[in-house]
């Protein structure tokens, strides 16, 4: 509903939105005023600004980050105390006037939609308005189109509706007994009347809000109250308000000064809020510990990872006779040297026992990185403990950590690159080395290595003297020995090994053989003799090489390539073995070698192999060391 100047229109007594739009670049502040039946202020927090953004009975809400070119004021009509008869919506301008904002529009929005909507088409040029305000009538809330301004600017407003203002002068002994202010009209045009709100007649409205043309009603100023000086003309300075429905209730001089005031007048001066920068992170924020307090480098603070705390330490200078944890001097040893510090030594055995229990949960469950992980050692850091301690008490348990992860990697026969990656950042991070540790980086190296031969990831070998087919590369070169069973017994040839992208060669010192890959069945390893499976059964080759896994890797991977089996990204060979089973049959027979009870160099064994039909499942699975699975080989 559109309102004109002067109209009023019933409003829902809900949550309302009063949104205060216009078009140009200038900057309007909106106000509120909570109006007893006087007409004025109960107190000076009845003034709702930039100052003080929210009413204290939260009737009145001022939104400090509206949209650009909006103010806006949320008002609970519900929330509204009995006791307050009107409130008064106002802006103000610091720059400039009402008259050089464009499109200037007062919006009224419910839950629904909008309600109401007032557009000032002609504002004049002053710095303070009364935009309109919202009434109580016979139990209902109605809201009546105003657009009056303020010569005087804000301060002449708040202080018509009974605001005391801190102004920076002293207060007059006496009001003078009849103050005429100058007030400007939304029309333009002027009169003697005083700069204060009028009281409207409530003039009958169709329903869209306008004014029916035989409705003869003119805007009276009310009754002003003794305390503010003697009664004022209409807007035109013609006759006087006059008439019950014209008055406005007054008020004595008792009891305006019996009204409670707050101990401080209001201040209008926007309060400009200095923001402290910062302070900066330390370096790697993302690390939680003591650095240097930027606020005071004789001391240690604590850096959380997110924040600065307030947990501080003082900074104590490196001395060999005293303690560098808690600074108390070192007990001399009676054949030179100092002891160490008891107290400290005390504390942290106790901590390490606790943090050992901790720490060890943390790694079983999600691994050496996570918050979990992050969390453990930025506690030991917090104690100040030498991180060198805590990696010394967890040796144990991070070695059975790796073993495991060995294992789980070496369950399928193919190491990821992501499994291979997590091997590498777990022995980085738990800071393990020694033989065990090399041993089991080489196995991981190794079986990374015959992964990548076996999905594809072929090297390109230089052959001199060799004649090749256009487009033909050679990936494999090495000596070997052809192995050929005869009824007499087996031949070995002497001779070289040359696998390429087109075709399987071997050449001897008076023989030679060629394969191509579109005959070549399956290559496997047995008995340290590589196994080329053909179409035809005197197609086939064995031959004897110094490595055969490699071998049969490079050629596994050859005959891929060539028959376009290669596994795409994120796809698994059909011997892999999921999580959840490992799992469940490393927990069944705890970690350890089912034959012999070793808890090193651990591997997966099928106990029915894959070559006999046997299933990839936790019922045909178990856990053996390498001494043990080598032994029982391809045996049920």
């Amino acid at each position: 509903m559109k309102l004109s100047k002067g109209a009023n229109a019933a409003v829902p007594t809900s949550l309302l939105a009063v949104v205060i739009s216009w078009r140009s670049g200038h900057a309007v502040d909106a106000h509120a005023l909570l109006l007893a039946a006087a007409g004025t202020v109960r107190t000076d927090r009845d003034l709702v600004f930039f100052n003080a953004p929210r009413h204290m009975s939260q009737a009145v809400t001022l939104d400090q980050q509206p949209a650009p070119g909006t103010a806006r004021l949320s008002v609970s009509l519900p929330r509204t105390e009995s006791d307050v008869a009107r409130i008064v919506v106002a802006g103000s301008v610091d720059d400039g006037t009402f008259g050089d904002v464009t499109g200037l529009t007062l919006t009224i929005e419910a839950a629904h939609g909008p309600v109401a909507q007032f557009e000032i088409t002609d504002p004049d040029a002053v710095s303070a308005m009364m935009l309109g305000e919202f009434y109580r009538r016979e139990s209902q809330w109605r809201f009546r189109a105003i657009g009056q301004g303020w010569a005087s600017g804000l301060s002449g407003l708040v202080t018509e509706f009974g605001i005391t203002i801190d102004d920076g002068a002293p207060e007059p002994a006496a009001m003078p007994t009849s103050p005429v202010r100058h007030r400007v009209s939304a029309a333009g045009s002027t009169g003697t009347a005083l700069a204060g709100p009028q009281q409207l007649d409530p003039a009958p409205s169709n329903h869209d809000g306008t004014r029916p043309a035989h409705a003869d009603r003119r805007y009276h100023p009310p009754a002003r109250p003794p305390a503010l000086g003697a009664t004022r003309g209409d807007h035109a300075g013609q006759h006087t308000a006059a008439g019950p429905r014209s008055a406005r209730t007054t008020e004595s001089a008792d009891e305006r000064h019996a009204r409670p005031r707050p101990s401080r007048p209001v201040e209008l001066q926007r309060q400009r809020h200095e923001v402290e920068p910062p302070i900066p992170a330390p370096p790697n924020p993302e690390r939680a510990n003591w650095h240097s307090d930027p606020e005071n480098p004789s001391r240690m603070r604590w850096w959380d990872g997110a924040e600065w705390t307030g947990a501080t330490v003082d900074r104590r200078p490196p001395s060999p006779r005293s303690c560098e944890r808690c600074g108390n001097p070192l007990r001399r040893k009676l054949f030179g040297g100092v002891a160490s510090c008891q107290s400290c030594e005390y504390e942290i055995e106790e901590f390490l026992t606790h943090w050992h229990t901790r720490a060890r949960r943390a790694l079983t469950t999600a691994g050496p990185r996570g918050p979990e992980w992050d969390a453990v050692w930025a506690s030991l850091r917090y104690q100040r403990i030498d991180e060198g301690l805590g990696r010394a008490a967890l040796r144990d348990v991070a070695l059975t950590y790796v073993e495991r992860l060995v294992a789980f990697a070496f369950a399928d026969g193919e190491i990821e690159q992501t499994e291979f990656e997590a091997f590498q950042y777990a022995i980085a991070e738990l800071a393990l080395s020694g033989a065990q540790v090399e041993d089991l980086r080489r196995r991981m190296y190794r079986g990374h290595t015959l992964s990548r031969l076996r999905g594809g990831d072929l090297p390109v070998v230089r052959t001199p003297g060799l004649h090749l087919d256009p487009e033909e590369k050679v990936h494999l070169d090495l000596p070997a020995v052809h192995v050929r069973q005869l009824a007499r017994g087996p031949k070995l040839t002497d001779g070289r090994l040359i696998a390429s992208n087109k075709k399987l060669r071997f050449v001897g010192t008076d023989t030679g053989t060629e394969l191509p890959w579109n005959r070549v069945v399956s290559v496997h390893v047995e008995q340290r003799s590589v196994v080329v499976a053909a179409t035809s059964a005197r197609g086939g080759a064995t031959f004897d090489v110094d490595d055969p896994d490699y071998v049969a890797a490079a050629l596994e991977g050859a005959l891929r390539v060539a028959k376009r089996l290669v596994l795409t990204p994120g796809q698994r060979d059909t011997r892999s073995i999921s999580q959840e089973v490992k799992a469940e049959v490393w927990q069944r027979d705890g970690g350890k070698c089912v034959e012999c009870g070793d808890g090193h160099y651990l591997e997966f064994d099928h106990i029915i192999p894959l070559s006999r039909g046997g299933a990839t499942s936790a019922t045909n699975l178990q856990i053996l060391c390498r001494a043990c699975n080598r032994a029982k080989g391809a045996r049920i």
